[in-house]
């Protein structure tokens, strides 16, 4: 037995009992469960970074909506699988004023989070043509959405952008659509879990590649606006979001409310189907569905599946947060920037102490500061860092399960650590890095 800030025995018993063979390859939520676990049992509160969940209150302006909403009695009426029209009509602005992108009302549709849009995507892009079934990842990337391309017995490529970015991105990309059987691109820009961002020219060689080998693009925007190396808060006034959309006709935008808006809990977003795809037929889609266009099999056959529609009140709720940041009476970038200021302290006190950034560049620049980051420790593999940290206080993910190449590695996420958690952290680090000293 040793001394460890976390009773060493107790986290014995629990990684035991947790009948996980090995805690380092956990799932994200199995990670919060032995936490949990851990932290009942010893009643010691750990620095959490496993879970990217938000850290700051939910927008006001939301919740008042929906009280409204829900004294009015909407929760007794179903809503309009399309979403209700104050939700598409600003969401449609909001697209305009931020992405600087025209989108018609009509394609925008709200879903129960940016989890669910994303199934119905893969459900519709690998089905409109039977010749492309399999999805390409550009990981790294959020470890659910591999599990979705699994549970509906579809298919998928992936391969890690960190040693392609710039002009061998596209080289290393058309690969794999050359082949014929992708049927759309995803990735997530920022990046979950890296917190890289792709330039505009690398944006032009995705949606230059998409329009030509007919591939759908899957934009994940979760984390819409927040690289705070530039200031994409003010509406109708460049610079705008980065885009795919500026250079294809074929894509769908996943806009999440969870992280910029801090709404996680009422599970709503948008999918956002270019105008062309919208309308866009493809008979092979009636293997599945009534309908051969692209938008109404979207609606009304693969959503109309999984939900009755999204939950009522949160779209009014999400409508008056897009119209507040449309109007510029909210700005919601400066309300979560503290994402990145904590970040850049948090960084700083894991480099003090032996820890490396594993994706410390982008393209060329400085990785920017923001709702994640990666490290790694000399001589530990990132599923042994797991299991060592957990005696310290301290939870995060292995990129194993994020399709990173990089093994060695975790994603840790800086929403749920408090400031007044930095001396915790700083002293933990510490007494690790007595343990493990660096060669």
């Amino acid at each position: 037995m040793r001394y460890t800030p976390i009773d060493f025995e107790t986290v014995n018993r629990l990684k035991a009992e947790s009948g996980l063979p090995q805690i380092g390859k956990a799932s994200i939520r199995e990670v919060v469960k032995i936490v949990n676990q851990i932290e009942s049992a010893t009643g010691q509160k750990f620095i959490r970074m496993e879970m990217g969940v938000p850290g700051l209150p939910a927008a006001k302006v939301g919740v008042e909506a929906e009280k409204e909403a829900l004294n009015k009695g909407v929760a007794a009426i179903y809503p309009n699988i399309e979403g209700i029209p104050e939700l598409k009509s600003e969401a449609s602005r909001f697209i305009k004023l931020f992405l600087n992108i025209d989108l018609e009302a009509q394609g925008i549709v709200p879903t129960t989070g940016s989890m669910q849009a994303g199934y119905v995507a893969f459900m519709l892009t690998c089905r409109r043509d039977i010749k492309k079934d399999t999805v390409l990842f550009l990981d790294p990337g959020f470890p659910v959405q591999k599990q979705q391309i699994q549970v509906q017995g579809l298919k998928y490529e992936s391969f890690d952008v960190y040693d392609y970015r710039g002009d061998a991105l596209e080289a290393k990309i058309e690969s794999y659509l050359k082949k014929g059987n992708i049927a759309s691109i995803i990735y997530s820009n920022p990046n979950n879990p890296s917190w890289i961002c792709f330039t505009e020219k690398e944006l032009a060689s995705i949606g230059k590649l998409a329009t030509k080998y007919d591939v759908v693009v899957i934009e994940d925007l979760a984390y819409f606006g927040m690289d705070f190396r530039a200031d994409y808060s003010q509406p109708g006034v460049a610079p705008y979001q980065p885009t795919v959309a500026r250079y294809t006709n074929q894509y769908i935008l996943m806009i999440s409310s969870s992280k910029v808006f801090n709404y996680a809990g009422q599970r709503i977003g948008l999918m956002a189907i270019s105008n062309d795809l919208y309308s866009k037929k493809f008979p092979d889609l009636k293997r599945f569905f009534a309908s051969d266009s692209f938008g109404h099999a979207a609606v009304f056959g693969a959503l109309y599946a999984l939900s009755s529609g999204t939950s009522h009140s949160s779209q009014y709720a999400l409508a008056a947060m897009l119209k507040a940041a449309n109007d510029g009476s909210f700005n919601f970038l400066k309300e979560v920037s503290e994402y990145g200021a904590k970040a850049k302290i948090m960084k700083e006190l894991f480099t003090r102490f032996g820890f490396q950034i594993v994706y410390s560049q982008d393209d060329g620049r400085p990785i920017g500061d923001g709702f994640y980051f990666t490290i790694s420790y000399p001589g530990f593999s990132g599923s042994e860092l797991i299991e060592e940290l957990l005696y310290y206080g301290i939870s995060a993910i292995s990129l194993d399960i994020t399709g990173s190449e990089h093994s060695e590695g975790l994603r840790a996420c800086v929403s749920q650590v408090q400031r007044s958690q930095f001396p915790d952290l700083e002293n933990r680090l510490k007494s690790f890095h007595e343990h493990h000293p660096v060669a």
